[in-house]
């Protein structure tokens, strides 16, 4: 965000090895910890982005990070629906449930999440998680 000159160097010096991540609050993107919300859109951002070649997106609704309220599925698709490239979910996974219905919008553009205080709290069985992702649960 600081710097877009270092990220389209990048994306050109490693073709296919980048994947940036956006966090964001009510669409627009947040840097600094999170401390500061930029007036930037996030679905403007990421397609600049896409256009310097990065693999795929990592997006986070920090409204939700670590609160294990379930991930922001309807931003998380407009986004992907947005971008032609995947689009990864991050912030609010709590139950299988939620992995469930980021499988079904799969199609969407949504290529995976990402778990993180679900599983250290021992809410969210990974191996469970894993079998409900591969479509066997």
């Amino acid at each position: 965000m600081k710097n877009p000159g270092f990220l389209h160097e990048a994306c050109d010096a490693f073709p296919g090895h980048i994947i940036v991540g956006l966090d964001a609050k009510d669409g627009k993107v947040a840097t600094d910890g999170w401390s500061k919300l930029t007036g930037h859109d996030v679905v403007d951002l990421a397609k600049r982005f896409q256009d310097y070649g990065v693999e795929a997106v990592i997006y986070t609704d920090i409204g939700r990070d670590g609160m294990m309220t379930g991930v922001n599925i309807e931003a998380t698709v407009r986004l992907a629906r947005a971008l032609s490239v995947p689009v990864i979910a991050s912030g609010g996974l709590a139950t299988l449930d939620d992995v469930r219905r980021l499988c079904d919008v799969e199609g969407e553009g949504n290529a995976g999440c990402i778990a993180g205080r679900a599983i250290y709290e021992g809410k969210l069985d990974f191996a469970q998680a894993l079998k409900v992702a591969a479509g066997e649960s």
